[in-house]
């Protein structure tokens, strides 16, 4: 079984067509396990539920931000050493700096295309 098959994805952004072009891309990918959430706080109830390796999150979102679920995550014993990338369309490079001071694993600038979001998801799972 190839990563690709097993390999569950948490998809965390407010917008539907934002989600939307992350789950197609994820989907050319080849990836089969995608599951999407639209707060921080539905995220994190679903990982707690239902485990994932990897949470795509938009970083501006009402409510709490991207950041503010990776803190979560990272603050929680369960799910700390689950994979992180933050997606912005924000050009502030202190959104990335704080992102990597909580532990991120990648950035994936806006707009997405499917080869940077293989390219951003390859670099923290491995070949896909």
């Amino acid at each position: 079984m190839s990563i690709k098959d097993s390999l569950r994805i948490l998809v965390v952004d407010d917008m539907a067509a934002s989600r939307g072009v992350l789950i197609n891309g994820l989907e050319q990918c080849g990836i089969k396990n995608i599951f999407s959430e639209t707060t921080c706080d539905g995220a994190l109830s679903f990982m707690l539920k239902t485990p994932v390796h990897l949470v795509v999150s938009d970083y501006n979102m009402p409510g709490k931000s991207g950041l503010d679920l990776l803190k979560a995550i990272r603050a929680s014993g369960q799910l700390q050493r689950t994979g992180f990338i933050l997606v912005s369309g924000t050009t502030d490079s202190t959104v990335v700096t704080e992102g990597q001071r909580l532990g991120m694993n990648n950035f994936l600038p806006k707009p997405v295309t499917p080869e940077s979001l293989r390219k951003t998801v390859e670099a923290v799972v491995g070949r896909l």
